[in-house]
């Protein structure tokens, strides 16, 4: 099961593993707070992207676009969490405030559709 999750929410057994998909550390956050079994910054898109995103909802489908093409060059990337997702619950961790339009969102739709597609047991 891959799932996401704000860094600031509390901690749950049911996380599973927590993998942090920011490119950048969390604000206010400790490695002992936010308790991430890996951190994953090559899952993240590039500064660039996320500049022109802005969180701007409006922008969220071609976000999406250009965050799947990104995703498509770091295949380790794909492989990894589609791995550990096979064996356990994933928690994808991201900072941001939107809770539905971030890349962790459009990370586990993009896993999914590969796990979909190539018949990988990667639960919704």
């Amino acid at each position: 099961m891959i799932q996401t999750k704000r860094v600031y929410e509390p901690v749950e057994k049911e996380d599973g593993i927590r993998v942090l998909v920011d490119r950048v550390w969390p604000r206010g956050m400790n490695k002992d707070r936010l308790k991430a079994d890996l951190w994953l910054k090559d899952a993240a898109p590039s500064t660039a992207l996320r500049k022109w995103f802005g969180h701007d909802r409006s922008r969220w489908e071609e976000f999406k676009a250009r965050y799947f093409s990104e995703l498509k060059d770091k295949p380790q990337v794909e492989r990894k969490l589609l791995e550990l997702s096979t064996k356990n619950r994933v928690t994808l961790l991201f900072a941001t405030r939107d809770m539905e339009c971030n890349q962790a969102v459009a990370l586990r739709e993009y896993l999914l559709s590969i796990a979909e597609r190539e018949g990988v047991p990667a639960a919704s």
